[in-house]
């Protein structure tokens, strides 16, 4: 049988390398669909914990992987022999940048070393994992190609870039559209047959390239207006301008405006990384990209204006950072998730630290973490914690928060997230928010216009 009929008949077994944010939610969708699947990962803890029916992502529950794996259709292993079973792969590894911000492709080609071990004829080959343009074709062809296996004739290889949003329960992988472009316009129909079963609407796009330049598009979009926004956020600190006031009344515009909104800096595992790749690439064609230059130096001192506004707080009330009790009020990267990739909330706890601030976390996703200082347990919220802090600083949104309480509770607080808004007015100078005017310039612009 054809690998065409196999996809299409669901007859067809598949793999998928990686088996994190992005892998194990695609092989629970693959399982639901019919097919056989079996995940490969290279840490056995993650192995462990599948085969005891145990979800390790929040977006995959574990009573939806104890059902998947209860009935067959997935098996997880550490062992890439695996793959000379499977008609089409997937790659989900992870794509880090290197500490001079070059893309680091090492996870990959260890994954692609795997497949090429185990390369038969037939076989459709998919990467995932975001990469800057030409990666597909000119490092993973390369690797696999040779005289007696041609890309398009003998094996397929195609590029789709993931689109997980962690937490996110509306968009979903099923219902969040798939871009695909392959080697070849064979390469092409497969893989957007193969996505097809399982995913409610599949994009081609004219090549491996186009579909690599896709995603970085989209998160160079938001990095830039996230860079946007948040230098906003400092001009309006300047002007005594609240900037969600300003945003806020843009966005009733209903044509040539979307709203962005500032915060502490950039996190999670691709905004602030994937605009890097494509800068990168771009050097070898002596090309300069300012924008992502200019928004990645605009983003990255966030923490820093942070801790400004944390000291410009403590200072009014007669108090330096040093010494200071210090509640960093949410640690991931984005609310109601435990992913702390890229966190700028680390990065404003270790600037803090080094103030001679005496900094606690609380985050009910975080239990513990490690940092420079050494390792951090999250601290109960407690009425008592909270009236012992000299300031609380919300870093990350979470939906369990109860703002109203933590506020009444506390002598300071210094919110980057805009989560007391509509609480100034009841508790006065006791909130100081990223983006908005010191309380105290608010009282006069009050007093001014009365």
């Amino acid at each position: 049988m054809q690998l065409g009929e196999k996809l299409a008949s669901r007859q067809a077994r598949l793999g998928v390398i990686g088996l994190g944010y992005v892998g194990l939610p695609l092989c629970m969708e693959m399982a639901e669909a019919g097919f056989s699947v079996v995940g490969i990962d290279a840490d056995p803890r993650k192995i462990v914990e599948i085969k005891a029916k145990r979800s390790y992502i929040g977006d995959v529950p574990t009573a939806v992987l104890d059902k998947i794996v209860t009935s067959g259709k997935f098996d997880a292993t550490t062992d890439p022999a695996a793959l000379a079973t499977c008609d089409a792969v997937s790659i989900c590894v992870p794509t880090p940048l290197s500490k001079t911000k070059d893309p680091d492709v090492s996870y990959i080609l260890d994954a692609v070393k795997g497949i090429k071990q185990h390369l038969r004829r037939g076989q459709l080959i998919v990467l995932e994992s975001t990469t800057y343009p030409g990666t597909t074709d000119e490092l993973i062809r390369a690797e696999l190609e040779s005289d007696d296996m041609r890309v398009g004739r003998d094996f397929f290889l195609a590029f789709s870039p993931e689109r997980i949003d962690p937490g996110n329960r509306t968009h979903g992988t099923r219902n969040t559209p798939k871009v695909v472009g392959g080697i070849t316009p064979r390469c092409t129909e497969l893989a957007v047959l193969l996505y097809s079963q399982f995913i409610e609407r599949v994009v081609p796009v004219s090549s491996a390239r186009t579909a690599e330049m896709v995603k970085l598009l989209e998160n160079t979009f938001r990095s830039v207006n996230i860079a946007l926004v948040n230098e906003l956020a400092s001009m309006c600190d300047v002007l005594g301008i609240d900037a969600y006031e300003v945003i806020d009344a843009a966005a009733t515009k209903p044509f040539g405006f979307l709203p962005f909104y500032p915060g502490p800096g950039l996190g999670g595992h691709c905004i602030p990384i994937d605009p890097h790749y494509l800068a990168w690439k771009l050097k070898a064609h002596d090309f300069t990209a300012r924008f992502i230059g200019l928004a990645a130096e605009v983003n990255q001192r966030m923490p820093e204006l942070v801790v400004e506004k944390v000291s410009a707080g403590l200072n009014h009330q007669g108090k330096p950072v040093k010494g200071s009790r210090i509640i960093a009020l949410g640690v991931a990267y984005k609310r109601d998730v435990s992913d702390m990739r890229e966190s700028p909330a680390l990065s404003v706890i270790k600037l803090l630290q080094d103030r001679g601030g005496r900094v606690t976390y609380h985050d009910p996703y975080v239990p513990e973490m490690t940092m420079e200082h050494g390792s951090m347990a999250s601290v109960p919220l407690t009425d008592e914690t909270l009236r012992l802090a000299d300031c609380v600083v919300v870093l990350t949104d979470h939906t369990s928060f109860d703002i109203p309480h933590i506020v009444a509770n506390s002598r300071l607080v210094v919110d980057t997230r805009n989560v007391t808004r509509g609480l100034e007015g009841k508790f006065g100078e006791r909130i100081w928010k990223l983006g908005a005017p010191a309380p105290s310039a608010q009282g006069y612009a009050l007093a001014e216009s009365a």
